[in-house]
């Protein structure tokens, strides 16, 4: 059989720890698709992404630079499901467009994962084979995100709030990392994690 890259997606809500997981199997060798950074890539200046979000949201979310001013963007769309939907709705297909350019590109036996903030909230799991959710209780992501990006605790609780709930991102989970201790204690599960990815990779190849 020939060679197919392995999709994985690996998921988790904010303050989960899932960007360092992400680095951490890119430099194991996974090819990682961030579609975080992609996303800030297709509103770009200059940019038809760009574009169509001053369309629908009006000049009032650019900065005086001409770039996308995402703070205030982001206050708008985290208070509004239906504000927060039109977002998606221009973001999400140009997002799909560009991993899929890189999926593409990359060697046809790699271990492909793609960092997904939202697979849960927009039923992306069918699209993957395999689904990695990094879990950690919402305190301990609430503590995180008003230490490690100075948010107050009623900001970080409307954060979490316009996520998925812990319960649905697990249900959704294939292989569960858990993350709610210190950074060191990561390792042993990545090591494990790479390893059953590995496995599943040789298993679709034979």
């Amino acid at each position: 059989m020939l060679p197919s890259v392995l999709k994985v997606a690996l998921t988790g809500g904010i303050g989960s720890g899932k960007s360092e997981v992400s680095r951490r199997l890119a430099a194991l060798g996974a090819v990682v698709v961030d579609a975080d950074k992609i996303a800030r890539e297709v509103v770009e200046p200059g940019t038809a992404g760009l574009a169509a979000v001053v369309a629908e949201f009006g000049p009032e979310v650019l900065r005086e630079d001409g770039t996308l001013n995402r703070e205030l963007l982001g206050s708008i769309v985290f208070a509004d499901s239906g504000r927060l939907a039109a977002l998606n709705g221009i973001v999400h297909p140009l997002v799909g467009k560009r991993a899929a350019e890189l999926q593409d590109a990359a060697p046809a036996d790699s271990i492909m994962v793609y960092d997904v903030p939202l697979l849960v909230e927009n039923g992306l799991a069918p699209l993957y084979e395999v689904v990695v959710v990094v879990d950690a209780p919402d305190g301990v992501r609430i503590e995180r995100l008003m230490k490690n990006r100075g948010m107050s605790e009623v900001d970080a609780r409307a954060r979490l709030a316009a996520q998925a709930s812990r319960e649905a991102r697990l249900a959704a989970a294939d292989l569960v990392i858990p993350n709610d201790g210190p950074l060191d204690a990561l390792d042993a599960h990545i090591t494990a994690l790479w390893q059953a990815l590995q496995a599943r990779k040789a298993a679709q190849s034979a």
